[in-house]
């Protein structure tokens, strides 16, 4: 059976450079980056190495980058790393209603805390209007976290604007961009954010490995406490081999992200047009613009998204229902319903998220496998109106 994955925001397969990269660290350099001696020297070397490069892609400075396992601790250590730091001038946190479950789980957590959290909606298409966010502000506010772009979706926020506007109000600025970063350019250096959130296994690297870049000046909390690892922001021997993986696959992404982008934007637009040429009644779900550009998410109507999902898993093709980590739910995405979505055609709604190693043929495949999969359901469904019903429309 042939295998199309296209289920590349959930994770990605690890790419041969970094396979290679990595190889040394399996082997002979196995010591603890915190040893004093010869062992322990090459492999710290290896890990500020891959901070340098991290920090190169991001356009930060090495010491604000911050090594933790995943992107849920990093978004996690920068949300409770504000909100228990001493010397707050308030509890108030303003979110969106669109957040990935890491951040939107710590500040559900905090709310059992004593915060307060402000989660403002979107619009039609998943994006936050600047707006909702400086009517949200108070003198309680000590932190905005705004998501880069939506894991389902795709959808672009403002950061630039909404970081802005944090910054005017003197409230310090987190963005999770974890399904941004090496698909959109980023320059930390030159946004108006504080914090910034990205992940390994979304970049082509190893699960496992993720980071916090904290800007200069900025006191968090620690909430992981044990050894001084990462400045004492983040106790525990580093996961090595996931961070040289990281900074190997931000090295490569520094010098041929435009090339990757531009290929897997062609292939997504020729993969999201022959869907929409060859099948009635979708619907699309996210900004047909301003989204990032390996994303596309559809609502096929008169049809259930998991009986989509298991035909077309299969006929050896990988994409999803909504995030991975809110997998197990028969329930409509929460994401897409707070967007506008009509309920029913929500639950009819696909994740494809195409990225590098993906090919023409894979598309071309994927199409036909589609429309087979949504004819066969559709002349299952009750719903899905009749030749001569639809005539007469």
């Amino acid at each position: 059976m042939r295998k199309i994955y296209f289920d590349n925001n959930a994770t990605t397969p690890v790419h041969p450079e970094v396979r290679k990269a990595i190889e040394p660290f399996l082997s002979d350099q196995f010591g603890n980056p915190s040893s004093i001696h010869w062992a322990g020297r090459d492999v710290r070397k290896g890990i500020e190495d891959a901070r340098q490069e991290i920090a190169s892609f991001f356009g930060s400075q090495p010491l604000e980058v911050v090594f933790t396992s995943s992107g849920t601790e990093s978004d996690n250590l920068a949300i409770k790393g504000i909100a228990y730091r001493q010397g707050n001038a308030g509890k108030h946190i303003i979110t969106s209603q669109v957040e990935h479950p890491a951040v939107m789980n710590a500040c559900r957590f905090l709310e059992t805390q004593g915060f307060r959290v402000t989660y403002v909606p979107v619009n039609r298409y998943g994006i936050v209007e600047p707006d909702t966010v400086r009517e949200a502000l108070n003198r309680e506010t000590i932190l905005v976290s705004i998501m880069y772009a939506n894991n389902e979706t795709g959808s672009v926020m403002a950061i630039p604007e909404i970081g802005t506007i944090a910054r005017d109000a003197g409230v310090i600025m987190h963005t999770d961009a974890v399904q941004a970063a090496g698909k959109i350019p980023i320059d930390f250096g030159q946004l108006p954010v504080d914090m910034l959130t990205f992940s390994g296994h979304k970049v082509n690297a190893l699960k496992g490995a993720g980071g916090l870049i904290v800007r200069k000046g900025i006191e968090i909390e620690a909430m992981s406490h044990g050894g001084h690892q990462e400045r004492g922001r983040r106790g525990g021997t580093e996961n090595v081999v996931g961070i040289i993986a990281m900074g190997k696959s931000f090295k490569r992404l520094g010098t041929g992200m435009a090339d990757e982008v531009a290929e897997v934007l062609r292939l997504r637009t020729k993969f999201e047009k022959g869907l929409f040429a060859r099948i009635p009644e979708l619907v699309l779900n996210g900004h047909p613009t301003r989204r990032l550009p390996n994303t596309v998410n559809i609502s096929f109507r008169f049809v259930e998204g998991e009986a989509m999902l298991l035909n077309l898993d299969m006929m050896g093709i990988a994409c999803s229902s909504g995030s991975a980590c809110t997998s197990g739910s028969l329930e409509p995405s929460p994401i897409l319903l707070v967007m506008g979505a009509d309920p029913t055609d929500a639950q009819g709604a696909l994740r494809f998220s195409l990225g590098w190693g993906n090919t023409d043929a894979d598309v071309e495949y994927a199409i036909d496998a589609v429309e087979t999969v949504v004819s066969k359901l559709r002349a299952l469904s009750p719903l899905y109106p009749s030749t001569k019903e639809a005539k007469a429309r």
